[in-house]
C-alpha cells in the first residue's frame, strides 16, 4: 500500500511529516482524521487519539518524531539526517529541544491565541518563566547558517518551519511580546517558504484551518 499520513493539515505536527515526505519526494496519500471526533479507528490507529500519524503497509505508527524516524529509514532517497551518527544526533537534539521546550511551552498559550479561549493569569506567568530558558537553550544549539542545523537541509527544518512561526504568533497575540527577538524568524521563513514543497504546506495548512474553524464555530452555535 501507499504511505498514508493521517490527520489535518492545520496541525504543525502534522505539516513537519507532511514537509518532510515532499523534500524526500516520497509517495503518500492523505487521510482527514481529526482529533477528538468519532472517525473510525482512531483510536486503535493511535493509541492516545493523537494526529499525525502513519498508516503503512506493515500498521500504524504515532507520535511525529517515530513517524519521522520511520520516514528517513524507509525511504533514505534524498536524506535529511546527515549519515555520520554524531551530526545526526545533534539534529535530533535541536528538534527535542524546539519541540519540548519551546513549542510545548507555547502551546499553553494556542487556545487563546487561535481558538477563542482564555488562558489563565497563572498558565501565562509559567509560559513568560519557562518559555525565554526553552529559546535560549535552542539557540545555543541553531545555527541559521542559513538552515537551522548549518548548511544543509535537514529533518530540524521540517520542525523549525512549523513551529516557530505558530511559537511567536501565539506569544505575541497572548503575551503583548517576541520571546522569539533573539532567533531570526523572518529571514529564516522567507528562505524556507521559498521552497515549492512549503508553498504546498502552507496552502493546505491556512484551506484546512479555514475547515477548522468553521467546524469550531458550528459547535459553539
Amino acid at each position: 500500500m501507499t504511505l498514508k499520513l493521517c490527520g489535518f493539515s492545520a496541525s504543525n505536527y502534522y505539516g513537519k511529516l507532511k514537509l518532510q515526505l515532499l523534500e524526500k519526494q516520497v509517495p503518500f496519500e492523505e487521510e482527514l482524521v481529526w482529533v477528538g471526533n468519532s472517525h473510525p479507528k482512531l483510536m486503535d490507529r493511535s493509541p492516545m487519539g493523537k494526529v499525525p500519524f502513519l498508516q503503512t503497509d506493515q500498521g500504524s505508527l504515532s507520535e511525529s518524531m517515530v513517524c519521522a524516524e520511520y520516514i528517513e529509514q524507509t525511504y533514505p532517497q534524498h536524506p535529511l539526517l546527515p549519515s555520520d551518527p554524531f551530526a545526526a544526533s545533534k539534529v535530533r537534539e535541536l528538534m527535542v529541544v524546539l519541540e519540548l521546550h519551546v513549542e510545548l511551552v507555547a502551546r499553553e498559550l494556542y487556545a487563546q491565541a487561535f481558538f477563542g479561549g482564555q488562558v489563565s493569569e497563572e498558565r501565562q506567568a509559567f509560559v513568560r518563566k519557562q518559555l525565554p530558558k526553552g529559546v535560549a537553550a535552542f539557540m545555543k544549539l541553531a545555527a541559521f547558517k542559513p538552515y537551522v542545523a548549518g548548511d544543509q537541509f535537514t529533518l530540524a527544518d521540517c520542525a523549525a518551519a512549523v513551529h516557530l512561526p505558530l511559537v511567536a504568533s501565539a506569544c505575541k497575540r497572548v503575551l503583548g511580546e517576541d520571546v522569539l527577538a533573539s532567533v531570526p524568524v523572518k529571514s529564516y521563513m522567507a528562505l524556507i517558504e521559498a521552497r515549492p514543497t512549503m508553498t504546498r504546506v502552507n496552502a493546505d495548512r491556512q484551506a484546512n484551518a479555514r475547515e477548522l474553524a468553521a467546524l469550531m464555530q458550528k459547535a459553539r452555535s
